[in-house]
Order: C-alpha cells, then sequence, then structure tokens
C-alpha cells in the first residue's frame, strides 16, 4: 500500500523540493502552504492552498495522511528573523503546536519537525573559530530572539507528543539550506542566494554589499543533502534531536570569492557594519548523524553553488536585471 505523505510549507523552498523528492520515490504526497511553489508548479499529486495557523485547516491537511513532513514556517534571512520577532513567534508557534495536535487526533504515524541551529545559545557561537554545535549544545537555552525559541520550545513539544501519546517525532536541526529554486531577493533570502543575486547584477570589475565585516562563519547545506537527510531521519527511529548540515565552515568573505569564480567576475567588497550578521560563527558537527544515521551531507559548497548561482544569474537574465548578457557572466566556469 502506498504511503500518504503530507509535506507543509511545499510552497516555498525546501518544501518544493521535498515534494519533488518524495514523489520521485514513489509516495502519495499532499502538499500544503499559504502560497503556491514560487518557481514551477508542485509536482505533489493533491496540494492545498491553507493558513496553517488555523486549527481547522491543520486537520483538513492532515486527512487521510500516514506521515507528515512539517516545514511550514515564517522565516527568512537575518535581516527579517533579526527584526521580527513577535509574529515569527506567534505564526509558528500557531503553525506547530496545531499541526502536531491534528496529526496526533488523526492517527498520524510519523512527524518530522524541521528545526534550525537558531536554537543554538549565542554565548556558543561568540567567535568566528567557533566550536562545532553538538545537539547537546542547545542547554542549557540561550537560542536566537523569536525564530529561535519558537523552533526550541517545538522540539520539547515533540518530546512530549512522542512521551505521552506515542507519536513517533523526528526533529532536524537545519544548518543554512540554500540551492535553485528559492527566494533569492527581497529580504527573505539567504546569504547565498542574496550574494548570487548581488554578484550577478553586477559588471565583471565593480563592488557589492557585504552586511557586517565579512569575517563571519557558517556553513552551508545543499537542498539535494537536506531532502535526502529528512527522508532519512523520518525512516530512522531517532527521535533525539539531530543536526542536518555540512562541517564545511567558511566566512562570509569566502562565500562572496566562491561565487565571483563561480561567475568569473572580479568583485570588491564593501563591508556595512550597520546591518545585522548574526552569530559570530556556526558551525554544524556532524558526529552523531555520522554514527546514528551512517550517513552525513556530501556536497561540497563549490559544486552546489555552480548550480545555485546560474539559476540565480538564469532568472535575473529573463527579467533584464544582469548587468552583462549571461554569457559573458558564465565565461570564467
Amino acid at each position: 500500500m502506498t504511503t500518504r505523505v503530507l509535506v507543509t510549507g511545499a510552497g516555498g523552498f525546501i518544501g518544493h523540493h521535498l515534494v519533488n523528492y518524495l514523489v520521485g520515490k514513489g509516495y502519495w504526497v499532499r502538499g500544503a502552504d499559504l502560497k503556491l511553489p514560487e518557481f514551477g508548479a508542485s509536482a505533489a499529486d493533491d496540494f492545498m492552498q491553507l493558513d496553517l495557523r488555523r486549527w481547522e485547516n491543520c486537520q483538513q491537511a492532515v486527512e487521510g495522511i500516514d506521515e507528515v513532513y512539517h516545514l511550514a514556517a515564517d522565516m527568512g534571512g537575518i535581516g527579517y528573523i533579526s527584526e521580527v520577532h513577535a509574529a515569527i513567534a506567534r505564526n509558528d508557534i500557531l503553525i506547530n503546536t496545531h499541526m502536531l495536535d491534528a496529526a496526533q487526533q488523526a492517527g498520524v504515524q510519523r512527524f518530522l519537525f524541521s528545526s534550525s541551529a537558531c536554537v543554538y545559545p549565542d554565548y556558543r557561537q561568540e567567535d568566528a573559530d567557533v566550536v562545532a554545535l553538538k545537539e547537546e549544545y542547545a542547554h542549557p537555552a540561550a537560542p536566537e530572539e523569536g525564530y529561535g525559541w519558537e523552533k526550541l520550545f517545538t522540539e520539547k513539544l515533540c518530546q512530549y507528543y512522542y512521551e505521552d501519546f506515542g507519536l513517533e517525532t523526528r526533529v532536524a536541526r537545519f544548518h543554512n539550506v540554500y540551492g535553485p529554486l528559492g527566494t533569492y531577493d527581497g529580504g527573505k533570502e539567504k546569504a547565498p542566494a542574496a550574494i548570487s543575486r548581488k554578484i550577478a547584477m553586477a559588471s565583471s570589475i565593480d563592488e557589492i554589499e557585504i552586511w557586517g565585516d565579512g569575517l563571519q562563519t557558517r556553513s552551508f547545506m545543499y537542498v539535494e543533502d537536506c531532502v535526502e537527510g529528512v527522508h532519512r531521519l523520518m525512516r530512522s527511529d531517532i527521535h533525539e534531536p539531530l543536526n542536518l548540515g555540512t562541517e564545511e565552515l567558511v566566512t562570509i568573505n569566502e562565500l562572496v570569492d566562491i561565487v565571483a569564480g563561480v561567475a568569473g567576475k572580479t568583485i570588491t567588497k564593501r563591508h556595512d557594519l550597520t546591518k545585522p550578521q548574526g552569530v559570530r560563527g556556526r558551525n554544524s558537527d556532524n558526529a552523531l548523524i555520522r554514527e546514528l544515521l551512517g550517513w552525513e551531507p556530501q556536497i561540497p559548497l563549490a559544486e552546489g553553488l555552480q548550480t545555485t548561482y546560474h539559476w540565480i544569474a538564469g532568472e535575473l537574465q529573463t527579467t533584464g536585471r544582469l548587468a552583462e548578457p549571461l554569457a559573458m557572466v558564465a565565461d570564467g566556469d
């Protein structure tokens, strides 16, 4: 019998990729989101446009479903989550609590929650040469305001629903997911997409603005690794939160240099120290995922950025926003 799965947030970047992945695996897939996918039609067998902050909509979404991949969230890049706390916390707590409760009452067998590295305390991320974050480091708690707190709260709620009701919950802590088909403009884009857009729109010898001094460090995970990882975690018997990211640590300046190399451009960086830059350093510790799943994300940053940059450049070309023809932009590959 075909497993029937629900992907919430199916109109978003990761959710859109996850729907494609699960359909390819032979699942019957329902997508649910407030919006349709921004880039291309959904491959879902059924797509419901629903506001999942509302309890009755969550009940409708889980009807007849065996497993839930819960990705729906109000979130965005560092500028958005640094400035918007009340709305993010309110919206996401409503979505998460209603989805968990609706799934449990409907007899859903498994429920995967997409958490975030934002649950980790600021006091462990004050140095660019950061010590990689082990899952146990989430406590004593001091997560990022708003977004981080609602994620950490929902991790505990998943634990309680497993312990009290027997709902098989899984928790993946995402570390900076990037790739094609994602938002690259408008304020909710992540660093790889924003930098790719700025470089694509620049001339071959130009200057772009970098938020902060560029020495802050991060690791970035390509979206294909992300969707494979959540599927592997869902199929496992692991109830504790698990990092899902890479250990390939780079500075933001290095990220710019990699994208500029893909574009074949010479880029000068202009650093704006007035803009939000988040924690000083953040990296995933993958010891536990290697031990428990026998797997970890595989795709190197330089390889994933090749695909991501050229997709964003192609999108900008269709709207006439490139400083140079795309053929010239790609000349250095």
